[in-house]
Parts: structure tokens; C-alpha cells; sequence
């Protein structure tokens, strides 16, 4: 009777532990999830904010400034080489348009923005 307990008792705590880890991993999905979804709107507000320009410049460092946001809190949970990368694009995309935003441009080029914001969104969506 006792050694039926302790082996209930060691597969239940099994199987707890496997039921965290996959809790803890679909949480992380799920941040990464919300996160994309979060960085995809900020960068649909870039996209606006550069066709907008001409009246107002200060919108475009609203946007960039919503996306580093985004970027340090999707930093702080991945492990994913994959994401890891297009986190990296999408922040040197970011500090291109910044300098370029700086030096004057009104319609700096964002394609480097926009594209690894897809790939974020990619890596971020279960499929």
C-alpha cells in the first residue's frame, strides 16, 4: 500500500511539473503573441506617421519610441535564436530610421522596419 502512495504521489508530481513547463511555455508564446501584435500596431503607426510627416515629424519618434518599448519587453522573455535575430533587424531598422529622421528625412526608408516586424510576427505565430 505505501510503495502504491509514494509511486502515486512521484507521477503525480510528474505530471505536475510537465503541466507547469507547458504552462510556462505557452505563457511565453502567448507574450510573444501580444507582444508581435503589439509591435505590428506600432509599426502600422510608423507607416502612418511617415506619410504624415510633412505636418508633423514628432509622430514618427512616438512610433519608434513604441517599438523600442515592445522590442525590451519581448527581449526580456524569448530564448529563440530565430526571434532573438529579427529582434536585433528590427532594432537597427529603428535606429536607421531615427538617424535618418534626425539628419532631416521627412520619409525615411522603413522597409528594414516593416520587414522584421513580419518576421517577428512569424516566429511569434503558433502554426
Amino acid at each position: 500500500m505505501r510503495r502504491r502512495s509514494l509511486a502515486l504521489a512521484v507521477t503525480t508530481a510528474a505530471a505536475l511539473t510537465t503541466a507547469l513547463t507547458g504552462c510556462g511555455a505557452l505563457d511565453t508564446a502567448m507574450d510573444c503573441v501580444k507582444t508581435a501584435d503589439a509591435i505590428a500596431t506600432s509599426v502600422s503607426n510608423l507607416q502612418q506617421a511617415v506619410s504624415n510627416a510633412s505636418s508633423d515629424v514628432t509622430q514618427i519618434e512616438e512610433s519608434l519610441n513604441a517599438i523600442d518599448t515592445e522590442l525590451g519587453n519581448l527581449e526580456k522573455t524569448t530564448g529563440n535564436a530565430d526571434l532573438s535575430k529579427a529582434i536585433d533587424d528590427l532594432g537597427k531598422g529603428v535606429d536607421s530610421v531615427r538617424t535618418a529622421v534626425k539628419n532631416g528625412d521627412t520619409t525615411p526608408d522603413i522597409k528594414p522596419v516593416t520587414d522584421a516586424a513580419g518576421e517577428i510576427t512569424k516566429v511569434c505565430t503558433p502554426g
